[in-house]
């Protein structure tokens, strides 16, 4: 009895044979057949930063389905559901496919590209030149690609002259990335995933990477000989499988790493060379955490001091470990401050520079990184400052351009730009693959 025959007598129904007709794909076995694709085509997943490769199944120049590749590092043919169900959006019912422009009753109107263009550089212009170049601002994102991050800043900045720019990275990264200029001196983690799948302990903070990157979750339940440390208020997912889980009070991080400073300092678990060699300031550190006993520390969180020796304790005996933290500390108000003490306990026990040895921020968006390198928000591209006269110039020569076209500051951050708005500085404002009613 074939399938249809049993969907027959099972429902009672001769529709069955129209709704599930079907056919044998060679990827998925028995699939409605209008799911089952002409050809594949290779992309990457749009939604976080965790980068997995995609395959698009193509029919009829329409996506009909698809899957993961199993040729891509990352995620080795594995998809969330995110990924799996990304596709639906390209004809999602309230998807916007043409220029809406709002009427003077309120309503939108579809227009063209010529006329939306035109419409919005006139008033944009005319806002300029009554008010001044300050007057507007524009609000970016983490999902253009590097390339387009790029060329949005130099319209921004240059063709526009817009003074008040910035990305809603800024909300999400802020805290990791001044943390890394404070360690290291430069925006970038010192990591791979693969860390997740060769270190000895891995060490959560604030993230909960079981439900919200269950790709990375998928690579860290690869390591069968790790040792798995949670440190969040909150019993997620993620908790119920560590080995060790510290329910910290919120707002207390500074004070717990102190404290395992503290200890791994008093306890001599300190990697010797590597200080010496790689870093500097440690007998001011060493003096600081003086006073953060297991006692006091436990005070502070909430935490058993036990608990805290045996977080201590486990990081010291490990070969590798790999810290690892997302929005939890990134949006927390002790975020950099927090992030700069996790980057130092990696320093003073020498999980700094190997594969499994890292602090490693995950971030969220797919493309944070690219707005912050490239972007000219925060900085100008190339990580260069602008406030650096040798930097302006020799981007300047890049470009062709006079070093006094580049702004010398960088201008308002996100939410002083929505303060800008309410105290009616800001006249004109362009919002681009972000939500700020929703996500601020």
């Amino acid at each position: 009895m074939n399938l249809i025959t049993q969907i027959k007598k099972h429902l009672g129904l001769d529709i069955a044979e129209h709704a599930y007709r079907y056919a044998i794909d060679p990827q998925f076995g028995y699939t409605q057949a209008s799911k089952i694709p002409d050809r594949w085509v290779k992309t990457t997943c749009g939604y976080c930063s965790v980068g997995c490769g995609m395959l698009l199944g193509v029919k009829a120049n329409q996506i009909v389905s698809v899957r993961g590749d199993e040729t891509h590092p990352v995620n080795e043919g594995k998809l969330c559901p995110k990924g799996l169900s990304e596709h639906y959006i390209l004809k999602a019912k309230n998807r916007a496919v043409h220029p809406l422009l709002k009427k003077s009753d309120g309503r939108f109107q579809s227009v063209s590209w010529p006329v939306a263009l035109e419409t919005m550089t006139s008033q944009w212009r005319a806002i300029q030149d009554r008010y001044g170049l300050d007057s507007v601002a524009v609000l970016s994102t983490g999902q253009l690609l590097t390339e387009e991050f790029y060329t949005l800043g130099k319209l921004a900045r240059l063709g526009m002259g817009v003074k008040h720019f910035d990305g809603n990275t800024t909300l999400c990264m802020s805290s990791a990335v001044a943390g890394y200029k404070q360690s290291f001196g430069s925006d970038g983690p010192p990591g791979s995933y693969k860390g997740l799948e060769t270190a000895d302990l891995i060490v959560l903070i604030g993230a909960n990477i079981a439900d919200n990157h269950p790709i990375l979750w998928y690579r860290l339940l690869k390591n069968q000989h790790k040792k798995l440390i949670v440190i969040d208020p909150r019993k997620t997912k993620t908790a119920m499988f560590a080995d060790l889980y510290l329910p910290i009070r919120p707002r207390s991080d500074v004070a717990l790493f102190n404290g395992l400073l503290h200890l791994v300092i008093k306890k001599d678990g300190i990697a010797h060379d590597f200080v010496q060699q790689h870093t500097v300031g440690y007998e001011a550190l060493k003096q600081h955490v003086l006073s953060f006993t297991p006692e006091r520390v436990a005070e502070l969180t909430g935490l058993s001091v036990r608990d805290i020796e045996a977080c201590a304790l486990a990081i010291m005996q490990s070969k590798n470990v790999f810290f690892s933290w997302t929005m939890g500390v990134n949006q927390s108000t002790q975020g950099t401050d927090t992030v700069s003490l996790i980057n130092t306990l990696a320093l003073v026990t020498g999980n700094v520079g190997r594969t499994g040895a890292a602090p490693m921020s995950i971030t969220g968006q797919c493309n944070a990184m690219g707005t912050r390198e490239f972007g000219f928000t925060a900085s100008m591209p190339g990580y260069r400052s602008y406030d650096n006269a040798f930097e302006r110039q020799q981007l300047a020569q890049i470009w062709g351009t006079r070093p006094e076209q580049l702004p010398t500051e960088r201008g308002w951050a996100y939410p002083d730009i929505i303060d800008g708005i309410y105290c009616g500085q800001i006249k004109a404002l362009w919002v681009i693959g972000t939500n700020p009613l929703v996500s601020f």
